[in-house]
């Protein structure tokens, strides 16, 4: 079979296997790698070391040093759900079904499965799907996937960018599509004056440090307390840069994909099943926060929310969880909710916590409290 044709028969046996978006591009080096290389060495990856070790730099410069025979790299979407509309807590939309690690790479490996028998002689591949030294989108950009946009995601200009992307690395020769070159964002900053801690930054990155997503999912430490409050109701992850843009407003369309559409848990998930660690977190890609991680973020979701009925979870939390970051979190929350239930739970915690940084948010709780009420005796 020639170059052509098995291009075009790869392209409908992607379409067949779900794929939506479908591309291919060669394996030269990112056009845009100064930039991410910068960003690297500005520490906007926050403690993503795993992105700037020297190994990780080398292959994400140049695919071939992860596979020195590639010769095509075949680059496919897959449709997430929407976002949810209606009050939180929310999960990012891309988390509300399995694990897309689970779907999309399955069905590269069907792909791989399909080609087999149409090339002579046998070919090497790797398949990655966020979960190896590629920078995607700007594969994805090349293959004619969308343009990367002012608030990083990748946006095809008739369906938007709720997509997640896989990556074949293929040593077979393939038809190279054209790239998207032309920036259809223009003059708008939707995304920029709508994101709620700023994080977008003018060269089309953002500061991961200051990134609901970064700090929902991939922190394992506190959540700076500027930042608590403009987390909301977000419980894992952010789509507010993705919610306003007007490419998504126009084009963007729910999955069809079982795999991918919400589950019922997904539906206005109960934080404080989480911040007890009751909810499983498998198979969506929860995991990835952790366990401890989901009760932080609950804990941050129940102070912003500031419901009484959370006073007495969290007064649990905040006295007998395991975990410090919990307890802390869970001080915060209290802080927030004010009133005697909290003001009594946060005391009774100050008498029996030992870890030095839980009662140092226990005392800035209590602070806040009283700053709210500051004619009231303090009780002795």
């Amino acid at each position: 079979m020639d170059r052509t044709a098995l291009t075009a028969a790869v392209q409908h046996e992607a379409a067949q296997l779900g794929f939506e978006l479908i591309g291919v591009t060669t394996p030269d080096p990112p056009p845009h790698l100064d930039t991410y290389l910068h960003w690297l060495e500005t520490g906007r990856h926050g403690a993503m070391a795993y992105l700037a070790s020297e190994r990780s730099r080398a292959r994400r410069a140049d695919p071939r040093a992860i596979l020195p025979s590639c010769r095509s790299i075949l680059v496919v979407g897959l449709r997430h759900s929407l976002p949810a509309t209606g009050p939180g807590p929310r999960l990012a939309a891309y988390a509300v079904g399995d694990d897309y690690h689970h779907v999309i790479l399955p069905r590269l490996e069907a792909m791989m499965a399909f080609l087999r028998p149409l090339a002579d002689p046998p070919f090497e591949y790797r398949l990655y799907s966020d979960t190896g030294p590629l920078l995607e989108r700007e594969l994805a950009q090349r293959a004619g996937l969308g343009w990367i946009g002012k608030n990083t995601c990748l946006i095809h200009p008739r369906h938007g960018s709720y997509f997640l992307l896989g990556e074949a690395l293929l040593s077979l020769p393939l038809e190279p599509d054209d790239p998207i070159t032309v920036d259809h964002c223009g003059s708008c900053r939707r995304c920029l004056d709508a994101c709620p801690t700023g994080c977008i930054l003018p060269d089309r990155t953002l500061d991961a440090t200051r990134c609901i997503s970064y700090q929902t999912i991939e922190n394992r430490g506190p959540v700076p307390l500027e930042l608590r409050a403009a987390i909301g109701d977000w419980l894992f992850g952010c789509d507010v840069c993705q919610q306003v843009c007007p490419w998504n407003e126009r084009f963007a369309r729910p999955s069809v994909d079982p795999a991918l559409s919400p589950t019922p848990a997904a539906s206005a998930p109960d934080p404080a099943g989480y911040l007890e660690g009751g909810l499983p977190l498998n198979p969506r890609a929860t995991l990835r926060a952790g366990r401890v991680g989901m009760s932080r973020n609950a804990a941050i979701v129940m102070g912003n929310r500031r419901d009484p009925a959370d006073a007495e979870r969290l007064r649990q939390a905040g006295l007998g969880h395991g975990e410090p970051l919990v307890r802390a979190h869970a001080a915060w929350a209290l802080g927030r909710l004010g009133g005697d239930q909290a003001e009594q739970s946060l005391r009774l915690a100050a008498q029996t916590e030992v870890d030095v940084e839980v009662q140092a948010e226990i005392t800035r709780a209590l602070a806040e409290i009283d700053a709210i009420r500051p004619n009231r005796p303090r009780p002795v």
